[in-house]
């Protein structure tokens, strides 16, 4: 009982209830060492793009590298796979990022195992910024083709990412605090 009441009394201190545990997808900071996320670029394809996803110095995530057109490529990306995290009445994903005026889709999977995504696309600033996604805007897409079903209804995710694809080379660096359910 102890240990319940120690462990209750380290959630309350920490400043996090559990209600934001639950919503928080993933929160970056010098502890999370980028744990779970991997990168995705059009190498699978033939491409060349390349990129990265790290802690930076002041521990935010850094999603950078460099999109080539070339060998019929053009798109990078990070995933962050989870286990099975409920909706709970939220609506939206909430990213609270950094990015460098360009655009970005979010993607996610109501089931890792899904062949396809729910996508949606968002712009950048150069400033600190809170974006928010509604779920029922993302649609499904499949190899940048829309599908022809419903737009996102389920009421759990295992699954997101982020992926630039603006048709051209360039150099991208995007950089992220916290993504939640809100």
């Amino acid at each position: 009982m102890l240990i319940l009441h120690l462990a209750l009394f380290a959630l309350i201190g920490c400043g996090e209830s559990q209600a934001n545990l639950d919503s928080m997808i993933y929160n970056f900071n010098k502890e999370s060492q980028a744990g779970g996320w991997y990168t995705l670029n059009d190498g699978v394809m033939g491409g060349i793009s390349n990129s990265t996803i790290v802690i930076n110095e002041d521990g935010f995530g850094l999603f950078s590298g460099n999109v080539s057109t070339a060998n019929n490529g053009g798109f990078a990306s990070i995933r962050y796979p989870f286990d099975e995290k409920a909706i709970n009445g939220k609506s939206k994903i909430s990213l609270r990022i950094k990015g460098d005026s360009k655009n970005y889709q979010l993607r996610v999977k109501a089931k890792s195992g899904d062949y396809y995504s729910y996508i949606l696309t968002f712009k950048t600033s150069n400033e600190w910024e809170t974006v928010d996604i509604k779920l029922s805007d993302m649609y499904p897409s499949f190899r940048g083709r829309k599908l022809p079903m419903s737009n996102f209804e389920s009421l759990s995710i295992e699954e997101i990412s982020i992926l630039i694809s603006n048709k051209k080379n360039e150099r991208f660096e995007l950089l992220i605090d916290t993504i939640e359910l809100t």
